[in-house]
């Protein structure tokens, strides 16, 4: 705004005056024609044409005189000074009384334009036009044009005043219409660095109805669309990370479970070899010796077969590959029928089994699995008994209510369970005593498949060393 003040300035004092004479000699020359125009058709003493040119007299300073061929006056203006005749009769003559030496501006057969000084110099310099027609009518207009300096300092002076003043608000109102523009563009650039960090809460909260809005619209769009396609890959991911440690865990768990049973698959078949290998050779001819090694062969190999069965077992049962039928049974009814097949082998133990089976109580799962689990605790609880202080060997099963769920508890006597080796007992060939483990053929996966079963059902399990013994439970849904 100030370059155009400026700007301004220098046109009018340097293009001002020549576009004021300029436009002067313009109006000067039209006047001039008209006149001519109405000398033609006789129209210089009408009504219209003198109201014609007194107008335009009026309008622009403009003073004129017009004689005849006897130098007789046929029309003049209001403003004519009396000099003006004598200046045209000068000019008719070929005299000329003007103060100074006028400057013609542009002369032609009919007319000539003159820039006249004043008495003192430029001050009152005007401009005159004197015109002679065939008809013998003459013609003398003036225009004062001493002033246009004068203006023109004026104006510029006015635009220095009006060019600050307008200046001052101009930059206000541009501050203000530029504040209102910038201010969501800013928004927008932080939104933008936020979205660079991920940062996709962020919206833009304008509500202008012009370009800017619908860009704001369009990156809250973008930040939407961002945040979903982010998310849906972060879960994506996430999900196949899983997978990755998964088959991970899964190799793992099978690079394991054969290095495990080929541990434990070693010894029987050492064994089995052996003995085949001396009844081939002859190593004795006494009859009770070969059934001796025939039944150490036959025992090995139905350990192996017993071994081999529960690794089966546990391999289904970890891997997923074993079906698991909730129904609601009778597990009083279990039980009682367990102790019925498996209370023999207590028996040849010595052991006194307790169980009251007054209160028929209900369940829900898979009764073949909860009867593997008992078959596990039942089994261990056989092996590991050992005389209480009042010299009994007892195994007793009973239930407790906890919560939701019905807790079946198998508490045998004998040594408490060492504190080192309560949490890794549901290891997998994890033995405490591997010299008596052995000598029962156990394989130290039975806990183990107690745990895979109790977790594929959501339900909890336990051991606990309690006065007298141990105690091992599980947890069964009972409603």
């Amino acid at each position: 705004m100030a370059g155009v003040v400026l700007l301004c300035m220098f046109i009018n004092t340097f293009f001002l005056s020549r576009f004021y004479m300029w436009d002067k000699e313009k109006l000067l020359k039209r006047v001039n024609e008209q006149i001519y125009e109405a000398t033609l058709n006789s129209g210089l003493t009408s009504e219209n044409f003198k109201n014609t040119i007194n107008e335009i007299s009026r309008a622009n300073n403009l003073s004129l005189v017009i004689v005849d061929e006897n130098s007789d006056i046929l029309f003049s203006t209001i403003n004519v000074e009396r000099d003006m005749e004598f200046t045209l009769l000068g000019y008719i003559l070929g005299k000329s009384d003007q103060p100074g030496s006028p400057r013609i501006v542009e002369e032609t057969d009919d007319y000539v334009i003159r820039r006249t000084p004043g008495p003192r110099g430029n001050q009152g310099e005007s401009l005159e036009l004197f015109g002679r027609y065939d008809s013998g009518i003459s013609v003398l207009m003036r225009i004062p044009v001493s002033s246009i300096k004068e203006s023109s300092g004026f104006a510029n002076k006015f635009f220095i005043y009006v060019g600050f003043i307008g200046t001052v608000i101009g930059a206000v109102i541009i501050w203000i219409v530029t504040s209102r523009m910038t201010k969501p563009i800013m928004e927008l650039n932080d939104i933008s660095k936020r979205m660079v960090g991920l940062d996709f809460d962020a919206r833009y909260t304008g509500n202008h109805k012009n370009e800017i809005g619908l860009l704001g619209d369009n990156m809250n769009r973008l930040s939407e669309s961002l945040e979903k396609t982010i998310s849906e890959l972060k879960s994506a991911n996430l999900e196949l990370q899983k997978d990755i440690e998964k088959k991970e865990h899964l190799d793992e768990m099978r690079m394991e479970f054969i290095s495990n049973v080929s541990h434990e698959l070693k010894t029987p078949i050492a064994i089995i070899q052996g003995y085949a290998e001396g009844l081939k050779e002859g190593i004795s001819d006494d009859p009770e010796s070969i059934n001796y090694y025939c039944d150490v062969i036959m025992d090995e190999s139905a350990k192996m077969n017993s071994m081999v069965k529960q690794f089966l077992n546990l391999n289904q049962l970890e891997f997923g590959g074993e079906t698991i039928n909730l129904e609601r049974f009778d597990l009083t009814e279990m039980i009682v029928n367990y102790l019925g097949s498996a209370g023999v082998l207590a028996q040849q133990e010595g052991i006194t089994v307790e169980f009251d089976d007054s209160q028929h109580l209900c369940a829900w799962g898979d009764e073949y699995k909860a009867e593997e689990v008992l078959t596990n605790y039942f089994s261990n609880a056989i092996h590991h008994c050992l005389p209480g202080a009042d010299g009994v060997k007892l195994i007793r099963i009973s239930y407790e209510h906890v919560d939701n769920n019905v807790r079946i508890n198998v508490f045998n006597t004998g040594n408490n369970i060492p504190d080192e080796s309560i949490d890794r007992l549901w290891e997998k060939f994890y033995k405490v005593d591997k010299a008596r483990t052995r000598e029962y053929g156990g394989s130290g996966v039975g806990l183990s498949i107690v745990k895979a079963i109790q977790e594929s059902l959501g339900k909890s399990y336990g051991v606990a060393n309690v006065e007298g013994g141990v105690v091992f439970w599980f947890e069964l849904e009972e409603r």
